[in-house]
This record gives structure tokens, sequence and C-alpha cells, in this order.
């Protein structure tokens, strides 16, 4: 499960890198050759964040940027917001 996104299933995928060569038609040229085909692997893009749970608490997951950028998973806070105290005018007294 190392390369895998707790969210989604995603992983690794093989894929073909092709190497080609030559001039592009539109650009004047004869045309671009295939001079060789290898095979590669297309990884996800996987991030460590903080989950934040259902039933409270949070833990570590790999998910996507995909998940994360859809809102399929909630990231957790770090610390509580800041909180304003009722403002107080000049004279001491609390406004309203």
């Amino acid at each position: 499960m190392a390369h895998e996104c707790s969210v989604c299933g995603k992983r690794p995928q093989m894929g073909n890198r092709v190497e080609l060569r030559g001039k592009a038609k539109y650009l004047g040229g004869v045309g671009t050759k295939v001079t060789g085909i290898t095979r590669r692997q297309f990884k996800p893009n996987l991030q460590k964040v903080k989950v934040a749970l259902p039933q409270g608490g949070a833990k570590s997951a790999r998910v996507c940027t995909q998940c994360l950028r859809s809102g399929a998973v909630r990231k957790a806070v770090k610390r509580a917001p800041f909180r304003l105290t009722p403002a107080t005018s000049k004279s001491g007294k609390a406004e309203s």
C-alpha cells in the first residue's frame, strides 16, 4: 500500500514512453518518427495529510490531490481558530 490513495484507491499505472525524432510537418519538416517505445509508470500525486474523522479526532493518510481538491476528505484543523473577545470602546463600555 505504498503508492495508493486511501480514499479512491488510485495506484500507479503502466504506460509507454514514446521517443520521437524529426521536425513536425506543420513546422516545415517531413514529420516525426517514433524511434523507441519503452514502458514506464504513471504514479499518482499522493500527499500525506491529517484527515478529520467523522466521529472526531484525526489520522494521517496518503491521499491523492484530486480527492483533496474535490472535497472527498476534510483536513483536520491544526489548532482552534482565533476568537475575538467582545469589543470595548475607549470609554471602557462594551459595544452592542
